[in-house]
């Protein structure tokens, strides 16, 4: 493994690049405003478990496809970003049905498909590849006893742990909200028409994007 000095950077350049808002922080808070804070949180456990798919790639050697075939890059990043949107356009024209009795049910079922589609929403992300491609080669040591691939693991491992990290936060912070607000019908509908604006305006970023 790399020498103490070197992970304490490491450490720090994780906490400041997972504290800076981004993608899986908006996408977790678009959650929470428009599902609520269990769903919030069921979609922040799913970015972290969709996200080893990355670590395990990086570690394998995998996201250098990503270098070698721009075409497979784009496929992907257009198939993340239309699932995005078309998550974002369902969440905006739902419309609330039943009475007040019939809330923990809908939260439940919402908590579940949160989960299941943020898996997919982070597994579709390929510059969560490139990332982990770019960043953690530089404190990889290869003289070290562990193998390269061990290092890539565990470091992944690491970075998922610090950026699920903020999510949670993220996601607190939002349902401090959420818990303001759900008193009323308005706002309820108000709340899962902006978490679909936002995820409908994520998707049209990733797909816009260049790299």
């Amino acid at each position: 493994m790399p020498s103490t000095e070197v992970l304490i950077a490491f450490i720090i350049t994780t906490a400041i690049f997972a504290y800076i808002p981004g993608p899986a922080m908006l996408y977790a808070a678009a959650q929470t405003i428009a599902r609520g804070r269990w769903s919030g949180m069921m979609a922040t456990l799913g970015i972290h478990l969709g996200c080893y798919i990355h670590v395990i790639a990086a570690a394998a050697g995998l996201s250098v496809l990503f270098h070698a075939v721009p075409v497979l890059y784009l496929v992907v990043k257009l198939a993340g970003a239309a699932y995005l949107i078309w998550l974002g356009i369902s969440m905006f024209r739902a419309k609330a049905q039943g009475d007040e009795t019939a809330l923990p049910v809908l939260e439940a079922k919402s908590g579940r498909r949160a989960f299941l589609e943020s898996i997919t929403v982070e597994v579709l992300n390929p510059k969560t590849a490139l990332f982990f491609l770019a960043f953690l080669p530089q404190f990889i040591d290869a003289s070290a006893t562990l193998p390269v691939w061990a290092q890539f693991l565990i470091l992944g491992t690491i970075v998922n742990l610090v950026f699920s990290s903020a999510d949670v936060v993220c996601v607190m912070l939002a349902g401090v909200l959420v818990a303001r607000l759900k008193r009323s019908s308005g706002a309820q509908r108000l709340m899962r028409r902006a978490g679909g604006a936002l995820l409908v305006g994520l998707g049209a970023h990733l797909a816009l994007q260049k790299t």
